[in-house]
This record gives C-alpha cells, structure tokens and sequence, in this order.
C-alpha cells in the first residue's frame, strides 16, 4: 500500500449535536478513523473545526451570534476544549498531537509561508498529528479565511498533500439540493468546478458551521489548482479516511489539474474576496488569456464597484462572463478615469499596466457552462 500525506477536514456539523454540544461519539469514531491510518503508515494533518459550537454551551448560549468579537470570544472558550478532547481520543492510540492555529498572513508572505511549512513539516517527521485551525481569536473579518474547508485546501498546497478529504454530514455533492429534492444524485467525480455547479451547492449548510456545499467546492478547486486530489464524504462512513486514502469510491471525488498554480496566484484567484469588476473587449481577453499578458488600460472598457489600488478584481468580458482574477494597481477611480487611452497618455507616476500578469490568474471555463463531470450515481 502505498503512503500518503493527507489533509483530513472535519465539519463543525459532524461533530456536534443540533444543540450545539459536542457530539462524543462522533469525535470517538474520527480519532478511530484517524489512528488506523496512521497505522497503515499515511501521514495525517487535521483540520478540526468546532471551536465556536465547543464553546457556545459552557457558555449557556443556544443561539450562535453574529457579531465577530463575541464569536472570537466563544472560540477562546471553545479551541482548548476541543482540542483537549481530541488529544485524550487520540492518545489512547499512542497517537502524539500538536496544535497549530494559522492567519492568512502565514500564506501571503514567503516568510511566514516557510516558516508555517517547516513547523508542519518538522511535526509530520516527528510522527505528530498536526491539529490545525484558524486563529479566530484574533483575526479579524479582513484577514479571515472565512470557513475552515479553505484553511485545509491552502494547508494541502503548503505541504504539496497527496489528498484532501473533507468529511462533512452529507454523502457529497449532489446534481441538486438533496434536502429539497427527492431526485437530486450524488456525483461521483468532477473534473472541473466551475460557475454551474457552484450555483447547484447554495450556501451554508447548518448554523452550526460558517461553511456548507459551496465552501467546500471553493476549497477542492483550490486543491485541484494545487495538484491535490481532493473528496467530499460524509464522516459517518465507516473506515471513511482509510478508504478515501486507498482511492476507493466514496462521495465525491475531484480530479487533481496538470499544472499546479504557485501559492501567490492560488491566493489571488481563490483566497481573497473580489471587491470590484474590471470589463474589457475582446481584444484584452484574447491577450490575457491567450498570449499570457498583463492587462492595460487600452483594453478596459468599464469597471465596476468602488476599490483601492492593490484590490483584488474579477475581470470580465463584454459579455459579462468571469474568466480572470487579479490585483488591481489602480483605484476604481483612477482607472474610470484612463481607461481606453494609451500608456503613453497616461500622467506620469501611474503603472504601464492595469492588472500585472505576474498578480493575473486565468480561470478555468467549460464550453457550454455545464459543470465538468466525469460521472454520476443515479
């Protein structure tokens, strides 16, 4: 048998009962599910979300809030209890864990990137269960992640993972919302997430978690961007982390792309929201996409929504069909201002080029609009 490094993210939603407490049983099962793989000689890191559901009944709340300061206050609660949970499970394996807990930050600057790699890497080799999650209690809304299902895909790119396996509490991604349609199949393999599947996955699945379907297709294309096979499964399958590693059919299963993006352009196309849009002709497009250029402003034929230089942008077409993201150099402004002119029309101390193409990622399209999949069970 062949051994793998794997990423394995766990759903708040698998782990704790609708009342919000920990669900102990579920946590008995993953440490299980977990320690056998490690026996079978695969090395795991694990992305283990709950931290706020921990918290919300040792602090008597049954309603999970929505301002960020008191949820950063439930998750300080929360993140030991967990981990300390996971620790004690785990050890009854002779399983030794250690606890990370990440910031954007460790993926936008190379040092940090380094040093966040070597720490995981260095755990790995000393036969360490990484437990990793996001540092909720200090980040704030502009420098979260968001959901833990991109913390994993971007841990999966850090360490180069073989597999990223996301157990949540349903079977996988499915043709429609299973929950509201009887005749909704589960697909067994995607080769391409793009804009039809991602309207078919809808939002957020339980107010338990701040993912849900849609969160996770995002997290598998990041992976697939990375060269990472990545599967959605439900976490209540037996065996789920043995089977998923050994490449057996369960859930859904996303085709890993040939050519893996470098971690700064992963970041800009997948991992940074989007505050604008810059439309461009025809003639754009066929150079960015085509011949690898940077956009300039002779290309730009409209802009939309209100943003600063540096801002990360969708590029569209005059059809109004995405196929690029980038840092934009210019303000909102400024670039209604200048767009369609020349580079030698421009004052001076603005850049040549509108978005860089060393800050442009071209993203993946399908021709008809249909999600790319390779198969389905009825």
């Amino acid at each position: 048998m062949s051994r793998s490094l794997a990423v394995v993210k766990i759903g708040s939603s698998s782990i704790t009962r609708p009342s919000g407490e920990l669900d102990d049983a579920a946590l008995v099962k993953l440490a299980d599910d977990l320690a056998r793989a490690r026996e079978d000689g695969h090395r795991i890191v694990l992305v283990l979300s709950g931290a706020i559901a921990a918290g919300m009944p040792a602090l008597g709340l049954t309603t999970r809030p929505r301002d960020m300061g008191t949820l950063q206050a439930i998750a300080a609660v929360g993140q030991p209890r967990l981990f300390e949970r996971m620790n004690g499970l785990l050890g009854a394996h002779d399983v030794v864990v250690g606890q990370v807990l990440l910031t954007p930050y460790d993926f936008v600057h190379r040092s940090q990137y380094l040093h966040a790699r070597e720490t995981l890497r260095h755990l790995l080799d000393l036969g360490v269960l990484p437990i990793v999650n996001e540092n909720d209690t200090v980040a704030d809304d502009e420098i979260r992640y968001g959901d833990n299902d991109r913390l994993a895909a971007l841990v999966s790119h850090l360490l180069g993972a073989d597999v990223l396996l996301m157990l949540t509490d349903t079977a996988g991604v499915f043709t429609a919302d299973p929950r509201r349609d009887d005749d909704a199949s589960l697909i067994e393999e995607i080769v391409e997430v793009d804009a039809a599947l991602e309207r078919v996955a809808g939002g957020a699945g339980t107010d338990r978690g701040s993912g849900g379907m849609a969160s996770k297709l995002a997290a598998a294309k990041i992976a697939a961007w990375s060269g990472v096979r990545a599967v959605i499964a439900s976490a209540a399958l037996p065996d789920v982390v043995t089977d998923a590693l050994a490449g057996r059919p369960l859930g859904t299963t996303f085709r890993p792309r040939a050519q893996r993006l470098p971690s700064r352009k992963l970041w800009i196309a997948f991992a940074r929201a989007s505050e604008g849009q810059i439309v461009v002709d025809t003639g754009a497009r066929r150079a960015l996409v085509e011949r690898g250029k940077s956009l300039l402003l002779a290309g730009v034929r409209g802009v939309e929504g209100e943003f600063d230089a540096d801002a990360a942008v969708e590029i569209v077409d005059e059809a109004g069909e995405v196929f690029a993201k980038g840092l934009c150099r210019y303000t909102a402004l400024h670039l209604r201002t200048y767009r369609g002119r020349q580079t030698a029309e421009l004052p001076d101390g603005f850049p040549d080029e509108v978005v860089h193409r060393d800050d442009l990622v071209v993203l993946p399209q399908s021709a008809d609009g249909a999600p790319a999949i390779a198969g389905e069970t009825p």
